[in-house]
């Protein structure tokens, strides 16, 4: 049996178990369609939202930067998890008892103001459809090796699966898919790096061989030893060693961490459960199913760059490895032989002169159309011809995006076939799931909180869940869209999802629990300013607007994925400033906050 056929087998079962799941589970009425009627259990839901949160650029593109950034990488792991405790502690118990299912709602009402909930409905998209596109590009990039086929045609074929599961069952369809999407994901990233951790250093644990001694060559050397001297070797900066600046690593995990605590498709899991107890048990359960992806990365990404380096440098072209044309064949890997010796050399930026080590020019490979002749499309060594042009200013050959080295890994350690199916469904299941809860949040920030609570208040039910099923179906379309034409690799998009929600969510919702005397227009007024700010922000340094600007000319040397932080404090500093020169709120709203803060399950907030 071949690995293709394999492969099918293994991500055949698990879309007929997803589909099925999805069709039993189909919401019958918007609470169902919301908040899958309120009566998960805490394992459960603590299973969906772990599901939920392995996003593609946890499960795909994480490894991958820790791969080639090394301790810079530690910002997502950091960042990520820190995020989520300051969710399960400071927020979600307390906007649980509040007991509305969405943020929009939650700040509609806090802030009694039709005004303030149509801003965060705004805030809800742009959020969203930034992080669901990472998404889409994750499923893309998948599909892409799974099938042979574009990235592009891999990115509407899973657009197409997702519209059909997420908007046929809402978050009662989801919740259930997601519990399978995690057990996939948890066998599909764990098996992989024990095999390769025991191939590597002798041990089961992954995390264990990280800090072991490398013994696959022979002679035993410490493992981020010998990582350390490769990378040194060829001219990339040491393993361990971090290049962001401080200030730029800081921002960035506060921005990540804020942003996660800010996230409308994380919130809104924790409203599926019955009560604030059961909140509780379900976020201690996803920190636990969590860990087992999270602890695991670092090691997967050490393994990767190794297996890497070991198996390509310095290798002639027509003895490399067969899975280095396969991803050629795909446009994810590419390689132009400079020096015209038939070999591959992979080299960092420190053998070059100006710093660089590109490959060619231009963000990723182009390739000739076509109509060109065999010449102009394979080498004389049978390697895939790119069209761009070739940067001589660095000895380099070797191209690869960072979130192919999750799914390369395998391949590159030689594990078994069955291996690499297992792991193929995970990638896909990672991707899927999230874009899942991003779509269900898209549709009913439209749906619920604009159409039912601003444009149409007699709305009825059926009409409320027909207009979230357009909404899904609009939503994916931008998100395919940009999925195909990303602004960056995954993990950086994803990271902008974050700096957004920080931006604007993150101070409004704290504010909102913490302070009774926070008016609505604070609150407006900070939201707006801050989401205006960090999308000024973004624009210009990822998208060219703005006259646009390079490295240089970052704010106080902080990034793009890093500015959110900085937006956030702005909306802080907005919002208690514009609350001190206008009115109190009710006093009826007054009441419900510190209701809301009395920590029981004494009911819901009275208003």
């Amino acid at each position: 049996m071949t690995q293709d056929h394999l492969n099918f087998i293994f991500i055949g079962i698990s879309f007929a178990v997803y589909i099925g799941i999805a069709i039993k589970s189909r919401a019958g009425s918007t609470k169902e369609y919301y908040t899958a009627g309120g009566g998960v259990s805490p394992l459960a839901n603590g299973m969906a939202t772990a599901a939920d949160w392995m996003s593609a650029a946890t499960f795909i593109s994480m490894a991958g930067t820790v791969a080639l950034s090394g301790y810079d990488a530690s910002r997502f792991l950091m960042g990520w998890t820190g995020g989520f405790v300051l969710l399960t502690i400071l927020m979600v118990p307390y906007l649980r008892k509040f007991n509305k299912a969405t943020v929009p709602d939650f700040v509609g009402d806090r802030y009694y103001s039709k005004l303030a909930r149509g801003v965060a409905v705004g805030c809800a998209i742009f959020i969203c459809m930034t992080y669901i596109m990472g998404q889409m590009r994750g499923v893309g990039v998948v599909f892409s090796q799974l099938f042979g086929i574009s990235i592009t045609s891999g990115v509407i074929i899973g657009g197409a699966i997702v519209f059909f599961y997420a908007g046929l069952g809402g978050m009662k369809g989801i919740t259930y898919t997601q519990v399978a999407q995690y057990c996939v994901m948890a066998f599909a990233y764990t098996i992989p790096a024990i095999f390769i951790a025991m191939a590597m250093t002798g041990n089961v644990l992954p995390q264990i061989g990280l800090i072991s001694h490398y013994t696959a060559g022979g002679e035993a050397v410490p493992f981020l030893e010998k990582l350390n001297n490769i990378n040194t070797e060829l001219g990339f900066a040491e393993y361990t060693s971090g290049k962001l600046s401080t200030i730029n690593m800081f921002c960035i995990t506060a921005a990540l961490m804020c942003g996660t605590a800010g996230l409308p498709h994380v919130i809104v899991r924790f409203f599926t459960v019955k009560n604030v107890s059961a909140v509780r048990k379900s976020a201690c359960w996803t920190l636990l199913f969590i860990a087992v992806i999270y602890l695991t990365a670092p090691a997967i990404g050490a393994f990767a760059r190794v297996n890497l380096i070991e198996k390509l440098h310095d290798t002639s072209y027509q003895e490399a490895p067969y899975w280095l044309q396969e991803f050629e064949e795909t446009g994810q890997m590419a390689w132009i032989d400079k020096n015209d010796d038939g070999k591959i050399q992979y080299y960092g930026p420190a053998k070059s002169v100006e710093g660089s080590h590109a490959v060619f020019q231009g963000k990723k490979p182009s390739y000739p159309t076509l109509e060109a002749t065999d010449g102009q499309l394979v080498g004389k060594h049978g390697q895939r011809l790119l069209a761009n042009k070739v940067d001589t200013s660095n000895p380099n050959e070797l191209w690869f995006g960072n979130d192919i080295m999750v799914m390369a890994n395998p391949h590159m350690a030689g594990l078994p076939m069955w291996v690499i199916a297992l792991l193929m469904a995970g990638c896909i299941a990672a991707a899927l799931s999230t874009a899942a809860g991003l779509l269900l949040v898209l549709s009913t920030s439209i749906s619920h909180d604009l159409m039912k609570k601003i444009l149409k208040p007699d709305l009825s039910d059926k009409d409320e869940v027909r207009y979230a099923r357009v909404a899904s179906f609009l939503a994916l379309a931008v998100a395919v869209y940009f999925g195909i034409n990303p602004p960056g690799f995954v993990a950086a998009v994803v990271a902008l999802a974050f700096g957004l929600a920080a931006a604007s969510f993150f101070p409004a919702i704290v504010l909102g629990i913490f302070s009774k005397n926070m008016n609505k227009q604070g609150a407006i007024s900070g939201m707006i300013i801050g989401i205006l700010l960090m999308l000024f922000y973004m624009t210009k340094f990822k998208f060219g607007w703005w006259f646009g600007g390079t490295k240089e000319d970052w704010w106080f040397g902080i990034s793009p994925e890093g500015f959110g932080s900085i937006a956030m404090i702005v909306n802080f500093v907005v919002s208690i400033t514009v609350m001190k020169f206008t009115s109190d709120p009710p006093k009826s709203v007054q009441d419900m906050v510190e209701n809301i803060r009395i920590p029981s399950d004494a009911g819901k907030a009275t208003h």
